[in-house]
């Protein structure tokens, strides 16, 4: 049985602002990863035949996007500049002083350059688990990764972005 346009636009569109922010954090280009998440839709618009049998459409959508960011950088050898705001709230609410704006959005940043310089599985997985709020269970099938993998990758990266916001604080490095 075919997904129909509306089950398209109830089950597929509302993930694609996740499915952008994924794919910009692997190619760093938001042109790049706007294209991706296009190619992503089209596949999933032209596999709808098969997608009642899929149990977590989600998450097969964040896969294809990480096979087609992968795909991307390694045919064109991108370069290794990012942005580093996405996915992160810096705006600190209401209630928030200049000062308190400026000292978050200064965080924000050392942790944006942080996760950057994290191996790619631990930042794969502090993304998708600390950013987007997958499950372990979802990340796993995203990543095409044993569970255990992906504990392990998250604590890693947690352990390294800890240790290093905590002697950037501790000795105002920059």
């Amino acid at each position: 049985m075919n997904m129909s346009l509306e089950a398209f636009k109830t089950r597929v569109l509302p993930v694609k602002d996740k499915l952008y922010r994924f794919a910009l954090r692997m190619v760093k280009s938001e042109p790049e990863a706007q294209d991706i998440v296009q190619e992503v839709l089209i596949k999933v618009w032209n596999r709808r035949s098969d997608l009642d049998q899929l149990e977590n459409m989600e998450a097969w959508c964040m896969r294809i996007t990480k096979n087609l960011s992968l795909d991307r950088l390694k045919s064109k050898h991108t370069s290794k500049t990012r942005r580093i705001e996405e996915g992160f709230d810096i705006s600190g609410g209401n209630e928030a002083t200049p000062y308190r704006s400026t000292e978050l959005g200064d965080t924000m940043k050392n942790v944006a350059t942080l996760i950057s310089s994290l191996p790619e599985k631990q930042k794969q997985v502090i993304h998708l688990r600390d950013v987007e709020g997958y499950s372990y269970k979802e990340i796993s099938d995203i990543l095409e990764m044993d569970m255990n993998q992906v504990k392990v990758n998250l604590f890693r990266a947690r352990k390294t972005l800890k240790e290093s916001l905590l002697n950037i604080n501790a000795y105002g490095l920059r």
